[in-house]
C-alpha cells in the first residue's frame, strides 16, 4: 500500500473534495450573513457626518457572502468539480492523533499552567508518536521547559500563565 489509504480493491474512499468545499462555503456564507445583519443593525448607511459604525463591516460581510455563495455554487454545480477524496480514514486518523492531544493540552494549560502542560505534552508526543524512549522524552520535555522558564520568567521578566494549580509556586515566580 502506498501513502494513500486504499481499500482492498485499490480505491480510496472518503468524502469528496467538492462536498468539503461546499460545507466550508456554506459556513462562510452564514458568517457573512451574520456580519451583514449585525452591521445593518449598527448602521451601515452613510450618515450626515460620514459612514455609520456598520458601514465598513457591512461591505466586508457582503464580500464574504459573495465569495461563499460563489464557491458554494461552483463546488456543487460547476463543470470542473473536484470529486477526488478529500481525506481518507488513515489521513483523518493521523490528523486526529495530533488534534485531540492539542485540545487536551490547551485545556491542561488552564489547570496546570503552560510549563507543566508543555512538558507533559512534549514528553507524551515523543513517546507515543515519535517512538522515542521514555527517558529521552522526559529529558527533552523537561529541558525545553527549563529553557523556556529561564528565558521568559528569569531573563525577560515576562510571567507566563501558571494555571489554577500552580505546581511551580515553590520557585517563587
Amino acid at each position: 500500500m502506498d501513502q494513500n489509504s486504499e481499500s482492498g480493491d485499490g480505491v480510496r474512499t472518503g468524502v469528496a473534495t467538492n462536498i468539503v468545499d461546499a460545507v466550508v462555503a456554506a459556513i462562510l456564507l452564514a458568517l457573512g450573513l451574520t456580519v451583514v445583519i449585525a452591521s445593518w443593525k449598527l448602521g451601515a448607511t452613510w450618515t450626515s457626518d460620514g459612514p455609520g459604525s456598520g458601514y465598513f463591516p457591512f461591505g466586508i460581510g457582503v464580500l464574504i457572502c459573495i465569495s461563499g455563495a460563489g464557491t458554494l455554487c461552483m463546488s456543487l454545480f460547476g463543470k470542473n468539480k473536484n470529486t477526488e477524496v478529500f481525506v481518507d480514514r488513515e489521513q483523518f486518523t493521523r490528523v486526529m492523533q495530533v488534534f485531540i492531544p492539542a485540545l487536551v493540552y490547551v485545556g491542561a494549560i488552564e489547570i496546570f499552567g503552560i510549563y507543566i502542560s508543555s512538558a507533559v505534552y512534549i514528553t507524551l508526543f515523543m513517546i507515543l508518536l515519535g517512538k522515542f524512549s521514555p527517558i529521552k522524552a522526559i529529558i527533552a520535555g523537561l529541558a525545553v521547559n527549563v529553557v523556556f522558564f529561564s528565558m521568559f520568567e528569569v531573563w525577560f521578566k515576562v510571567p507566563l500563565f501558571k494555571g489554577s494549580i500552580d505546581l511551580l509556586s515553590f520557585l517563587g515566580y
